[in-house]
């Protein structure tokens, strides 16, 4: 039977060894990520500058609170019937979000996270407030619509409320107007078949009141239940709220001659490496709480000389006066 001296410089070994293993894989996968990363930077980066990249250039939130929305504009809801955006408003406040509905990437972000913020306030849509989402493209139409109600309605686990659940697609004119009034800015760029079908956009929602004037901008894709539920019952009482930190959260894609993928695989190799870490720096804890124990319950581990005066672990006293019988 192996000592613990023995078992300890196995088990230590044995981290030391993944450890090489790990920093020979780290070191197989950076110079591919490092390659791609330098290859992205000589394709789409010019010198360090803290001006966004220049297809941003149009994009962005402009606040204007206490701003009117053109509420005699039209727009075709997800049952295909054209509706006054005023008809949403003179009774309760809303919370609008422009997203498209195609988008691949950032608009569902922004999407759950209205839901999943609205999950945790006690206001009810419909009731309380509407929710009014509205397409920034003109080539959408009623079924991709009444999809995303689908999608986010079921998201939102209350069927009951799909009265206060509105999904739009308009005409460009009318998009225009009613961006311009929000201070939504966007402009189109090519997707993977190099068509301009896709947007450049940041990611904000914004309270408006009854009256149908913007009140509060929240920024990003996660909100606050709680930020949600004070802008609601501020902007109920015609409140005008106070700007917001205009830190952005943008959504485009390269297409693949930009070679778009290259910063996801440093990520993975980023967090493949803090995962390893956490992983090995919780075995070595558990191996040295374990060796700890192991060196507490052995014969002859208390004080220095107990166990020739029968004094040790309660084994050594038992064999002591198992002798002495």
């Amino acid at each position: 039977m192996q000592d613990a001296g023995t078992i300890r410089i196995g088990w230590r070994s044995a981290v030391l060894a993944a450890a090489a293993a790990v920093g020979l894989g780290a070191a197989a996968l950076c110079p591919l990520a490092m390659a791609q990363v330098s290859r992205y930077d000589e394709k789409q980066m010019a010198p360090v500058s803290d001006k966004p990249p220049a297809i941003l250039n149009g994009v962005g939130i402009a606040q204007h609170l206490d701003q009117l929305l053109p509420l005699g504009l039209t727009f075709t809801d997800d049952q295909g019937k054209q509706v006054q955006l005023g008809s949403y408003f003179g009774k309760r406040p809303a919370i609008l979000a422009l997203v498209y509905y195609q988008c691949p990437m950032l608009c569902s972000e922004e999407l759950n996270g209205l839901t999943g913020a609205l999950q945790m306030v006690s206001f009810v849509p419909g009731k309380d407030f509407n929710v009014i989402v509205v397409s920034i493209d003109p080539t959408e139409g009623t079924d991709l619509a009444a999809a995303k109600k689908r999608t986010y309605l079921k998201r939102y686990g209350h069927p009951e409320s799909a009265a206060g659940w509105h999904f739009m697609t308009g005409t460009q004119a009318n998009i225009d107007a009613l961006t311009k009034a929000v201070g939504f800015g966007y402009v189109k760029i090519p997707g993977p078949d190099g068509k301009l079908t896709q947007f450049a956009h940041a990611s904000s929602i914004q309270i408006v009141t009854p009256e149908g004037k913007l009140a509060q901008y929240y920024m990003g894709v996660e909100y606050s239940p709680k930020d949600l539920r004070l802008g609601l019952v501020e902007a109920s009482a015609n409140r005008i709220g106070s700007p917001v930190d205009n830190i952005l959260t943008y959504c485009y894609h390269y297409d693949p001659t930009t070679n778009k993928h290259s910063l996801i695989v440093a990520r993975v190799v980023q967090l493949g490496g803090l995962a390893t870490v956490f992983t090995l720096g919780g075995f070595m804890l558990v191996m040295f709480r374990r060796d700890a124990r192991n060196k507490d319950s052995r014969p002859g581990s208390g004080t220095p000389g107990a166990g020739t005066s029968g004094s040790g672990t309660p084994g050594a006293g038992a064999t002591g006066t198992k002798g002495n019988g």
